[in-house]
This record gives structure tokens, sequence and C-alpha cells, in this order.
């Protein structure tokens, strides 16, 4: 009888051991928002996507405008590969006029500027991204937009969610008066800074997915200023940064990579993976991209900066 009372809980030890879910630490991903011009329709870019050898596959959480991957889709890509997670791509910190939310009232002459009808939440127009305007992301009325699309997705069957445009405070924090941008600057609406309102809504949208799915990825793109906050680096599966090494047909020097790497270490320490997404404009810039990942323990995809192709990872 002793030994049966050793013996059981050590085995209901070694089962839930079994049924952990495995640790996320991807090798390699591949981050394609385009899949419609991955393959010349969608049955053949399921397939690319399930054959690519990938650890990791972030895709729009839709095919296509109005097509959204189905959960046998998803379920086809995950099983490509042993062990792959399959995480959905969601804009967070913009509004885009080709989402099933959008209202064309919201700016009916596409000027740019919101009209009369629009929310509260809609802000201009990001010159850079035609058709994506800049929200009061802190505001209930956005976030009530949002919310449904993260249930979505964790009903599409994703593994997780990667966000996009976290770092939308960034814009809040620019000061018309000096010129200049304010670190923490606060936020008059809400009492407190543009960042810690940025990482209040991630954590909404991780407690959203996360009571239906407890082991849901939450995968924040750029921003990685918040890393300096340790409740953000627990809340986090993982980062994904742009631009880290990788400057058109150059590498960049490690003085221009310093500070953002600087914030991504802090991250490293809570033993959660860094994707670095780069997007050369000469293959010369390949291997030392590589090098200078590997030397960091980043993870790290090479590919278009239009994200219709798989790009190279390892």
């Amino acid at each position: 009888m002793a030994v049966m009372r050793v013996l059981v809980p050590f085995l209901l030890c070694l089962s839930c051991v079994e049924a952990a879910e495995p640790v996320f630490a991807p090798k390699s991903l591949t981050y394609v928002l385009q899949a419609d011009r991955l393959a010349a329709n969608r049955e053949m870019a399921v397939q690319k996507l399930a054959t690519c050898d990938r650890d990791l596959v972030v895709i729009d959480a839709a095919f296509e405008a109005g097509g959204d991957w189905t959960p046998a889709e998803i379920e086809t890509i995950r099983r490509g590969k042993a062990g792959r997670r399959v995480v959905a791509y969601v804009s967070i910190g913009e509004a885009e006029d080709y989402r099933p939310y959008w209202q064309k009232s919201w700016d009916a002459d596409k000027d740019g500027k919101p009209d009369d009808a629009a929310p509260k939440f809609l802000d201009t127009e990001n010159p850079d991204w035609k058709g994506n305007y800049r929200v009061r992301f802190w505001q209930p009325e956005w976030q009530q937009i949002m919310l449904p699309v993260v249930d979505k997705v964790v009903k599409q069957g994703f593994d997780g969610i990667y966000l996009d445009i976290v770092d939308a405070f960034e814009f809040y924090e620019y000061d018309e008066a000096t010129k200049d941008w304010l670190d923490d600057r606060p936020n008059p609406a809400t009492g407190q800074t543009y960042r810690r309102d940025m990482i209040a809504w991630v954590t909404a949208i991780a407690k959203r997915a996360r009571d239906k799915r407890p082991s849901f990825l939450v995968i924040p793109q750029n921003a990685s200023q918040l890393l300096e906050h340790a409740d953000y680096r627990e809340l986090i599966s993982a980062i994904g940064i742009e631009d880290l090494f990788v400057a058109g047909k150059k590498l960049k020097t490690e003085k221009q990579s310093r500070y953002v790497i600087s914030f991504l270490e802090k991250l490293k320490s809570n033993g959660k993976p860094v994707l670095v997404i780069d997007y050369p404009k000469s293959e010369t810039t390949h291997a030392g991209a590589f090098e200078l990942a590997a030397k960091h323990g980043f993870t790290l995809l090479l590919t278009d900066r239009e994200l219709t192709t798989l790009g190279e990872s390892k």
C-alpha cells in the first residue's frame, strides 16, 4: 500500500506532463498576408502553406476579403508539420477600409479624414498605407468592434493571434508644439500613459481569447518599448519585430539595431521567442542577417514587404 501511495501521484504527474502544451519555441516561420497571391487558387495556397516546413505560420484571418479561412483549412495547414502553430494576423491599432466592420459613411468622400457620421474613435488616414485609418484604440467603441474579431479567430481554430499596429501609441506621443515624441506621454482621456493604454488593450484581447482557450498565443508586432513593463512580458507569448537587421540592400550597423535589441533582450530573459521579419532588397544581405539572428538567439524570416511569398527562414 505504501508503494501505491507513491506510484499513483507519480503516474498522475506523468499524465500531466504528457497532456501539457509543447513549449512555444519556433525555429522558423512564414508570414503571408496575401495568400491569394501565393498560389493559383485557394486549395493550392492551403497545400503550399501546409508543406512549407515552417514551425510557425502567420496568415491573415481571411484568405481574401470576405473569405475567412475555415477550421478544416487551418487544421490542414497545422498538420503539415509536427508541432506547428498557425496564428491569425489582426490589426488592432488601425481601422482598415476593406474589413467587414468598415462603413462607407465613415469617410464617404475618401479624403482621409473622418466624416461627421464616423465614430469618435476614428482618426485620420495613415499617409503611408492608403485605406488604413488610425484609431483611438483605448475607446470602448473600437474595442467592442474588435473583440468579436478575436472571438472569430478562436472559433476558426487558430492557435493564436498576431497583433499589428501595437505601436499605435507612438502617433499620440507626438507633440506638435515641440515637434518631438514624448515617451510615456499621459492620455488625458484615461489618466494613464498611451503605452499603458495599449498594454491594457492587448491584455483585454488576451483575456478574451484565453477565457475560451487558455493556451492561446498572443504575439504583438513591433512596439518593443512596451517590453519595459514586466506584466506585458509575462502576458505575451512572443514578439514579432520588423526591419531589425536589414535596410534595403545593406545590413544595419550594430548601433542602428542596438536600441530595439536592448528591449528584446528583456523578453529573452523571460524565455520567450523573438521573431524577426526583415525585407531585404538584395540576396547579398541574407547570410549576414541569419548570422546576426543566430548571434542573438532570434528566429528570422527574410521575405517581401508585400508578404505574398513564403520567404526564407531557418
